[in-house]
């Protein structure tokens, strides 16, 4: 896929293996994985300020394409960047509820949920039985955000498990934040 605007996978928790969509487009079509230094104890600052200085490192727009906390990274970030400017869209898959009270200790530092409008271009994709959120929570926060939303049916976590390979869907709904 050709795209003016640089594309920037955001992982969440534990990062993305090699059968997950994500892992898949980077091969596929070149996108840059936002490394974090702490991929099983993420501190939301330290993951912001790392989403931040790769943002800035290049002059092009950005399209983010966000899996589980990576989608509470880009809600965080947008909350305090003074440079949401140079992103054009974000595709927010799985966002996990980090405000429930069986949320894992590692990630447990990740509330309040920042709820803020997004200002840019959004969409949330997300799945009936998520064992990390449950639909309602899923459409509030793209509620919040100011994103339509979809759901995928059953299809757990929207990770390699999920059996989404290439996920041409999710490409479809990049090239269409894209613009």
């Amino acid at each position: 896929m050709t795209l003016e605007a640089r594309v920037l996978v955001l992982p969440g928790w534990l990062n993305s293996g090699a059968g997950h969509w994500q892992t898949r487009w980077e091969a596929l079509h070149g996108f840059e994985r936002v490394q974090q230094s702490d991929w099983d104890w993420p501190r939301r600052g330290d993951w912001m300020a790392r989403l931040e200085e790769v943002l800035l490192a290049d002059e092009r727009p950005a399209l983010l394409a966000a899996h589980s906390l990576g989608c509470q990274l880009v809600a965080a970030w947008a909350a305090h960047s003074r440079h949401t400017a140079r992103v054009v869209g974000a595709l927010l898959v799985a966002p996990p509820d980090t405000e429930r009270a069986d949320t894992p200790p590692q990630i447990a530092a990740w509330t309040p949920i920042a709820r803020g409008r997004l200002p840019f271009a959004a969409k949330v994709v997300y799945s009936e039985n998520d064992p990390f959120c449950s639909p309602q929570r899923a459409r509030g926060m793209a509620r919040d955000w100011g994103a339509p939303a979809s759901s995928l049916g059953r299809a757990g976590h929207l990770n390699a498990d999920s059996g989404l390979g290439d996920w041409p869907a999710g490409m479809a709904w990049l090239r269409e934040l894209a613009g």
